[in-house]
């Protein structure tokens, strides 16, 4: 059986789960998928690790085709993802529908974790700055230099967590609040695109009209994902 292989942003890891299942399944193609937060991929393919096909922020990518590392022919958005909030399950939702609300919430909190390398958290820094709430809230930040923030809330170490929904539902024993206001966010649009270097071209190009097409639609709102 053929092996492609896959970077891709933490964000769409339970979405690609499936997927690669599915997909598998139906081409007799094996995807070796490998997740991390975009900043980390960057870095990796510039170091110059081997992939055939890449699924990062749409900045991200666009970076890769403007340095000659992604085809740009081959760039598909594939889905929205707004960052949330999340609790441990059981504990009480608190209010965050409005600026002010969330704004009370987040001070109120012992310590809200936040990721160093995601989307979300380069979002959610400059989202407390904005805010004016940046020193109290970093003050008592629990910081995830990579990874699943709600492990932070299964573990005690703080009473809220903030990344993608997609990537908060990824861990048990927490319920997603809700997103953060959408007026306050703009949301991330993950893309996928083939490795120049690819070694498995044209199976990569059939990963991608199939990532791109509309079944695969449930699988991404499943995951907490906008197509």
């Amino acid at each position: 059986m053929e092996t492609i292989r896959m970077l891709s942003t933490l964000g769409l890891m339970g979405a690609m789960r499936s997927l690669s299942s599915a997909f598998e399944a139906a081409h007799a193609i094996h995807v070796d998928a490998d997740f991390a937060p975009t900043l980390a991929l960057l870095k990796r393919l510039r170091d110059g690790e081997a992939a055939d096909l890449v699924i990062l922020t749409r900045e991200g990518l666009d970076e890769m085709i403007s340095e000659g590392r992604v085809v740009a022919e081959t760039a598909a958005d594939l889905a929205r993802s707004f960052v949330g909030i999340a609790v441990r399950a059981g504990q009480a939702h608190p209010d965050i529908a409005t600026e002010a609300a969330l704004r009370t919430t987040l001070l109120a909190a012992r310590s809200v974790a936040y990721s160093r390398l995601g989307a979300s958290g380069v979002y959610f820094a400059q989202l407390i700055v904005r805010m004016g709430i940046a020193a109290e809230i970093n003050g008592k930040a629990t910081i995830v230099e990579q990874g699943f923030t709600a492990e932070r809330l299964v573990s005690g170490e703080a009473d809220l967590a903030v990344q993608q929904i997609s990537e908060l539902k990824q861990v048990d024993g927490i319920e997603v609040v809700g997103p953060i206001p959408h007026e306050l966010q703009t949301p991330a649009v993950f893309s996928a695109g083939r490795i120049a270097s690819a070694k498995h071209a044209e199976a990569a190009d059939r990963l991608l009209r199939y990532l791109s097409s509309p079944e695969v639609v449930p699988a991404l709102r499943q995951s907490g994902l906008e197509p």
